[in-house]
């Protein structure tokens, strides 16, 4: 049960790992110290929701109703265009990405929605928890469980690890050259993401 469990975590964490919209976007919330918690637990739960569809056997999704997945791919890449773009403009006009935590910005709901969009339109994030991480856990049994607990751990460790520990990059992000790097950097990998699900990777 506990080489379940480490094998899931260890697996999750290296899938997450790599900076992607969601990563950015966490850390990015986690620098300006805006609704840092909301934001880590809700990229948190939702990966612990398709972990469990995953481990529960929703892995055939895919191909049960393959109509989705073009949908996915393109709104996706759609919604990541227009982030990137927002992130571009940021970076061009800088000043308010300055700001102070929690002073003006974006309300809670505007931002829990734009970072659940970042996370259910990614189709990346159903390959890598419902179909990879469900299709590994079947060679646990009967330890599916354990394996899936394992990956919910890495992800919720991960998410909060990266939202609270921005902060200790707060020193370098008090110059607004280095805001306006992020955000060209975010907008970059935004854009780099989209051409991704457009050319169907």
């Amino acid at each position: 049960m506990w080489d379940a469990a480490i094998a899931g975590f260890s697996l999750s964490l290296g899938l997450i790992l790599a900076i992607g919209a969601q990563n950015a976007f966490v850390l990015r919330q986690g620098l300006k110290r805006a609704h840092v918690f909301e934001v880590a637990l809700t990229c948190a739960l939702s990966d612990a929701v398709l972990i469990a569809a995953g481990v529960a056997g929703f892995a055939t999704l895919a191909d049960i109703m393959p109509g989705l997945l073009p949908w996915f791919r393109w709104g996706g890449a759609v919604f990541l265009v227009a982030y990137g773009a927002r992130s571009f403009w940021a970076a061009w006009r800088g000043g308010e990405a300055l700001e102070s935590a929690g002073n003006g910005g974006p309300s809670l709901l505007a931002t829990l929605a734009t970072c659940l969009a970042l996370t259910w339109l990614n189709p990346h994030v159903y390959l890598d928890t419902v179909a990879l991480l469900g299709s590994i856990s079947t060679r646990y049994a009967p330890h599916e469980v354990a394996f899936g607990a394992g990956a919910t751990l890495a992800s919720f460790t991960f998410f909060f690890t990266l939202a609270y520990g921005a902060r200790l990059l707060a020193p370098v992000f008090a110059r607004p050259a280095a805001w306006r790097v992020l955000d060209l950097g975010i907008g970059v990998v935004m854009w780099i993401i989209a051409a991704g699900l457009v050319a169907g990777g």
